[in-house]
């Protein structure tokens, strides 16, 4: 991917720590700046942290201590502070997490409605321009369960963009979809960083990290091992660590 122009400072996580009740520490002191317009892969392996960053990135966990500033709005206990980068930060998850018993159109006008407060016209317009985005127009009047895994996955996305977000963070939106249905949904995210779209995608997809990832992060025991640009990082990487990592997957 040619070279692009990254803009100011939109994510600042600096030395948060997250332990779950029964001790286990899952993210110890994660710092990591992210910049507008950067697609940051992060990948490792099982239970290194990377789900519950995004989570706490988008305040569906609690961190314990360190700072989450997105877009110069602090990931605090306010919650007019939470609503705002609730908003401003769109996350779609593994399982496609879809609404079964509204349609295709519903489920991703619903928090155009609720949310923004928007009239039935102006969310008609948003509404079908994303699913023209992500090739599902035609399938509006659907339900989730009349849709391919990978259609699915496609309106989750959708639905996530509704309410343009300024991040947006994927957390193995892949892993569950049949081998034939994965690069349908790859391609929508390809998109999405050539519009110049904010990502942190967590994946085991290595193809997608080199030719679309700005950065690439790997993380163990919730620790940064090694970061840096896609290609110097699997052409060359300076940790043992990654480099047996990377052997195993690729």
């Amino acid at each position: 991917m040619e070279e692009k122009k990254l803009g100011d400072l939109i994510v600042n996580i600096q030395k948060i720590n997250k332990t779950y009740p029964q001790g286990l520490r899952v993210l110890r002191d994660f710092s990591a700046e992210i910049r507008k317009r950067e697609v940051v892969v992060v990948i490792g392996p099982s239970g290194s942290g990377k789900s519950t960053l995004l989570r706490c990135l988008n305040g569906l966990e609690e961190i314990d201590s360190g700072s989450i500033i997105i877009d110069g709005i602090p990931l605090d206990e306010k919650r007019a502070h939470r609503r705002q980068i609730r908003k401003e930060v769109g996350i779609v998850f593994q399982s496609f997490n879809l609404f079964p018993h509204l349609k295709v159109y519903d489920n991703v006008g619903l928090a155009q409605k609720v949310v923004l407060r928007r009239d039935k016209d102006s969310v008609r317009e948003r509404t079908m321009a994303l699913l023209g985005k992500v090739g599902l127009e035609a399938k509006a009047d659907r339900y989730p369960g009349q849709l391919s895994g990978g259609e699915q996955q496609r309106v989750a996305i959708a639905r996530a963009l509704a309410l343009k977000p300024k991040v947006m963070l994927f957390d193995e939106v892949t892993s569950a979809l049949d081998p034939e249905l994965i690069g349908e949904v790859l391609e929508v995210m390809k998109t999405l960083a050539r519009e110049g779209m904010t990502m942190i995608v967590v994946t085991h997809e290595m193809g997608f990290a080199r030719e679309v990832g700005d950065r690439v992060i790997l993380m163990e025991n919730g620790r940064i091992v090694e970061q840096g640009a896609a290609e110097p990082f699997f052409e060359d990487p300076k940790e043992e660590r990654t480099r047996r990592f990377l052997r195993q997957i690729l």
